[in-house]
């Protein structure tokens, strides 16, 4: 199989924030461009790590460094525009860096991070971002607090037993973690917030069944339920920032 024509690099923590991210933004590309459909997919983009093989879609943000000892890449020290680097600032300019440093450089690099309820990572996010004149477009996936919330937002009850499970879980919480996922806790485990543990109770750990929440709800729902937990922020970032590369000059950095 031919390669394609780009090449999307991700950076996230686990499969599931892969998969969830990516699986949104095909959505908005195929909706934005609409000779990118789903079918032909894989003959225009793929999304992939720092390795050779086309099966690896992204790099863990725990093995940057580790990945960039082995390209013998140095890292940059020193101040962001003359600031100090806020948090993810640093490790975010590591891993533009490995990417940087690649024989084919990715046409886009896509920053997937849970906010673990510290809004300050999307400052850190964005000084790497814009203190640099980056190869690639640079595109910020930031979770507030955590990637369950962007399937929450996509959740709708399907028969009986999930409209149950729903208000129930609605009772227990005093609040719709549809549309209020961002309140939910993403710090202690087993909270009677923790935001794991919603998702947990509606999906009954069932991969599928999440995965069916980012694919199947409209775009607009996803923006409307993601105004707040990050999920409208990035839909927007991949139209702002993705599909212009299938049209023409992609925004810088």
């Amino acid at each position: 199989m031919s390669e394609p024509a780009y090449v999307f690099g991700v950076v996230c923590e686990a499969p599931a924030d892969q998969q969830t991210a990516c699986t949104i933004a095909d959505r908005v590309i195929s909706a934005e461009v609409d000779w990118v459909q789903p079918e032909f997919r894989d003959t225009f983009y793929r999304w992939s790590g720092v390795g050779a093989s086309p099966d690896v879609k992204f790099v863990r943000w725990q093995k940057v460094r580790e990945e960039s000892a082995l390209l013998s890449i140095r890292p940059l020290f020193g101040r962001f525009g003359g600031e100090a680097g806020k948090p993810d600032a640093l490790m975010t300019r590591r891993a533009l860096l490995l990417f940087a440093s690649l024989k084919r450089l990715p046409d886009a690099v896509v920053l997937v991070r849970d906010s673990d309820g510290d809004a300050s990572r999307r400052d850190g996010l964005e000084q790497a971002r814009s203190a640099y004149d980056w190869p690639f477009s640079v595109v910020i996936a930031l979770a507030e607090p955590k990637r369950e919330a962007w399937v929450l937002s996509g959740f709708e009850p399907k028969g009986h037993n999930e409209g149950t499970r729903l208000q129930r879980l609605k009772e227990r919480l005093s609040v719709d973690p549809l549309i209020k996922s961002h309140e939910l806790d993403a710090s202690t485990h087993g909270a009677k917030t923790d935001i794991k543990r919603a998702l947990r109770e509606l999906t009954q750990d069932d991969q599928l069944r999440e995965l069916q929440c980012i694919e199947d709800s409209t775009l607009d729902l996803l923006k409307q339920r993601g105004a707040k937990n990050g999920l409208a922020d990035f839909m927007k970032e991949v139209q702002e920032r993705l599909v212009p590369i299938f049209k023409g000059p992609a925004v810088p950095g």
